[in-house]
């Protein structure tokens, strides 16, 4: 008696679904590999760099002005510069002198948030000015606009308040500037006295008397750029 054999057809079937069920084992397996698999080097750098750069809008304002910022005294020690008022506006142009803007612009500033400062003896009135870019080489050539030497003008515009003893700081009693950059941000700075002499007005500077603005400026400038460690569960993370 013969034997029976499986028809051709049947057999190719059969094989065919062996493979099928083959291949979509292993796409799952790699697929699940994936979703389970942890954020990589390259993932988590960018993930920080993001948060970094997002910071100027997702920071509330008084986190990037504190109300008070320490600094070194010229006869020693440590003391505080008071914030005296954030400005409500964060648009570019208004932030800085006419002759600033254009550069600003091609290098694709999204904001400039600036507050006033009042240093501890309340003689000195500062204006800091957080500029915000897409990435560190679009700050690097925003920087490259802006004079040397501590020239005020062109530069960050004087922010001034009413009513307080920083109300006569106006363009022309700007007598001072410093800036400094790291990553996507500028952080620029202006200064005067608070009586609002105009810095034509002034002779022979004591080259101390705003030596403690960068300390100002490096403190904001340093938490706006510390790495994080990215939590790739949080809702503001993405990994």
């Amino acid at each position: 008696m013969s034997e029976s054999r499986p028809w051709p057809s049947l057999v190719v079937a059969a094989a065919l679904t062996l493979a099928c069920a083959v291949a979509a084992g292993l796409a799952g397996g790699a697929a699940g590999a994936e979703l389970t698999r942890g954020p990589s080097r390259e993932e988590l750098r960018k993930a920080s760099a993001d948060e970094v750069a997002r910071r100027w809008r997702a920071w509330p304002a008084g986190e990037i002005f504190p109300a008070t910022l320490p600094y070194s005294a010229e006869q020693g020690g440590q003391e505080g510069a008071r914030r005296v008022g954030i400005s409500s506006r964060t648009d570019c142009p208004s932030a800085v002198d006419a002759a600033l803007r254009t550069a600003l612009k091609a290098a694709g500033c999204r904001a400039v948030l600036r507050a006033t400062y009042l240093d501890a003896l309340q003689g000195v009135v500062v204006t800091m000015g957080v500029a915000a870019f897409p990435d560190q080489a679009s700050a690097l050539a925003a920087r490259e606009a802006f004079p040397s030497g501590g020239s005020p003008s062109p530069g960050l515009r004087a922010l001034a308040f009413p009513r307080t003893v920083a109300d006569r700081f106006t363009a022309a009693a700007r007598q001072s500037s410093s800036l400094a950059q790291a990553g996507p941000y500028l952080v620029l700075t202006t200064a005067g006295q608070v009586d609002g002499r105009p810095a034509r007005s002034v002779g022979r500077q004591r080259a101390t008397i705003f030596a403690f603005v960068s300390d100002l400026e490096e403190r904001v400038l340093a938490r706006l750029v510390k790495p994080a460690r990215p939590d790739c569960a949080g809702k503001d993370w993405q990994c």
